[in-house]
Formats: structure tokens, C-alpha cells, sequence
């Protein structure tokens, strides 16, 4: 099945046997998670049904992976390094190539000059974004998420296509307890959206940055901030949103109106809710997969633009991450 640029594979693992199923899952399901970061795709499962959600190409390498390692965990216990050795062998370096192929290069005007996608999945987010009213940007932190969608605000306000932009977080306390932090709640909330005005002040300037938001042209808020209102003619940008509640995203989604576009970001490797709550984001990949309209741009590590230690760093915790849990 395929749906908005995105296909659905399901199937089944056979001979069902719970104990090979924890082996290939891993302890907290850590080797599900190293496919998903490296094929950048989404999977869910229930017992021997599988479901993998990603460009067409990157579905069926994801299920060939998942079935070579099943059929792996018949005589040998599975480990981060032999989930490795399978990915390397599913071809993934072909596909980004492939991707790069055939990303389409869009430009974004702002003050600072003119910003494009660096690689396929960027430049394929900035097309989403300018050709679906949702859009959402997964993957892990440093793969420019979060700036391109800002940058894409700034162009469409001052293009006049919307009247106004919003930038949204949920303030979920990430080991920080937010009521110890001085100053009242706009104060209190202010380092969790520090990040949304770096973008902005370099984008647009300081000066025009305040002006634009004392006339509320430009509103950073929290998501609590949300409940009850209509964004018509809106450009309207949902940053770390795995920290929602499925909730409190389907109230946020439910808000956008006529003439707006929204953009969710977030890093579901990275959630800060309590275990026993689902996040918001990972459960609207799974509900919204076949909605037109709806567009899903899923990053990897490879994707990373900040310094080029950075995917170093994602990448030597991850692989500590994965011995500490094989050494278990």
C-alpha cells in the first residue's frame, strides 16, 4: 500500500516463537530503533505482525532486514553489531544515492541570504513543505528540522502568504524542574523556545524579530497555549513534538484552519514523557500514514549538518548504547 509518497508494508514473521521475537526486537526493543535511525523509517509490531512505513525503496530494504534477522536469531543471539552487519548488507547507501537522484531543489529567500536543503532528505523536506498543508520532519537532533521549517515561515510571512507565524513547544521538563527556574511563567518558558528565536534573530534580524512579535506577528508559545484556538492564514511550526501526548497532539492538529500550514518536527529517539505515556508524535505517524495532504520527511544520522563531530557523537552513543544492552 502506498499513500502520500509513502509505502505500507505489512507482514507476518513465521514460525511465531516469542523468544526469537525479544532477540530481534532487543532489550526495550533497542535493535528496532537502530533500523528505524538508519533506514529512516518507522516500524511498528505486535507480536509476529510487522508494519513498516517509509518511501517505497526504504520499506521493502526494512522488511528484508527484519526478515534476514529473524531468520538469524535461529542460532545466534542477536547483537548491535550483527543488526549492523545486516544493515550494510540492505543496500542503504544505494538508496540515499537514489535519493539523491531524484530530491527536487527548492530556494528559500531570507535576510541572511539563500537557504537549500544539504542532501536528499532536506531537499525533499523543503518540497514537502511547499506542496502539503501538514508536514512532519522526523529524526534525530542537528539534521535541520527545525531551521528549515523556520526558514520556510519567514519566506512564506514575508512573501504574504500567511498574516502570521507561530512557533509551538511543549514544555516538558527534561530532567530540569521548570517551577525551580526564576522569573514568571513567560519567563520560565523562555529557554524552551531559545532555540526558535536563535533561528529567527538569524534569519530576520533582532530588531524586526521583536518588532514582529510585539505586534503578534510572530508568537512563541507553549503548547498548553493552544487549547481552543483557530489558525486561519497561519504558518504554524510544532517543535519537539515527540514530547506531546497523543493528546495533545490531535488537539494541536485540530487547530489548523483555512490558508495554514503546519510543520511538526521532533526526534522520537528523544522523549522526555513519563514511560507510561505514549508519545504523540510516534503515535500520529502510525494514525495519519493515510491522509492526503500529509507528508512525512523521516532523518537519519547521515543527515546531521551541524559540526561534523556531531554525527560522530550520535553515533558512538548509540553504538555504547547497544554494547551496554548486548553486554545485559
Amino acid at each position: 500500500m502506498t499513500t502520500n509518497g509513502l509505502s505500507q508494508r505489512d507482514f507476518t514473521l513465521e514460525p511465531e516463537d516469542n523468544t526469537r521475537l525479544a532477540n530481534l526486537c532487543g532489550p526495550f526493543d533497542e535493535h528496532i530503533r537502530q533500523i528505524e535511525l538508519r533506514l529512516g523509517l518507522e516500524i511498528d509490531h505486535r507480536g509476529n505482525l510487522f508494519r513498516v512505513i517509509a518511501d517505497d525503496e526504504a520499506a521493502r530494504a526494512g522488511e528484508r532486514v527484519i526478515r534476514a534477522l529473524y531468520d538469524a536469531t535461529e542460532n545466534e543471539a542477536l547483537t548491535g553489531a550483527i543488526v549492523n552487519l545486516h544493515l550494510a548488507e540492505s543496500g542503504i547507501d544505494a538508496l540515499v544515492e537514489q535519493a539523491a537522484e531524484s530530491a527536487q531543489d527548492v530556494s528559500i529567500k531570507v535576510k541572511r541570504g539563500v537557504i537549500k536543503g544539504r542532501g536528499p532528505n532536506q531537499a525533499r523536506y523543503l518540497h514537502a513543505i511547499t506542496t502539503h498543508d501538514i508536514n512532519f520532519g522526523v529524526g534525530p537532533a542537528g539534521t535541520g528540522k527545525t531551521y528549515l521549517a523556520v526558514a520556510s515561515a519567514v519566506e512564506a510571512l514575508e512573501a504574504n502568504r500567511v498574516q502570521r507565524v507561530l512557533l509551538v513547544r511543549p514544555a516538558v521538563e527534561a530532567g530540569e524542574k521548570l517551577g525551580f527556574l526564576p522569573g514568571d511563567l513567560s519567563q520560565k518558558i523562555d529557554p524552551y523556545l531559545r532555540p526558535l528565536y536563535d533561528a529567527l534573530y538569524e534569519m530576520v534580524g533582532f530588531e524586526k524579530v521583536a518588532k514582529l512579535i510585539e505586534r503578534n506577528v510572530i508568537e512563541i508559545a507553549p503548547l498548553a497555549y493552544m487549547r481552543g484556538r483557530t489558525l486561519n492564514d497561519s504558518y504554524v511550526i510544532l517543535d519537539e513534538a515527540q514530547n506531546t501526548t497523543v493528546e495533545q497532539m490531535k488537539m494541536f492538529l485540530t487547530r489548523i484552519g483555512f490558508g495554514s500550514v503546519a510543520v511538526i518536527t521532533g526526534d522520537v529517539s528523544q522523549v522526555d514523557l513519563p514511560r507510561h505515556i505514549r508519545s504523540g508524535l510516534r503515535h500520529a505517524i502510525e494514525v495519519l500514514r493515510g491522509v492526503d495532504g500529509i507528508s512525512f520527511t523521516f532523518f537519519t544520522s547521515r543527515d546531521v549538518v551541524r559540526h561534523p563531530l556531531v554525527a560522530k557523537i550520535v553515533r558512538a552513543y548509540e553504538a555504547f548504547e547497544q554494547s551496554a544492552e548486548a553486554q545485559k
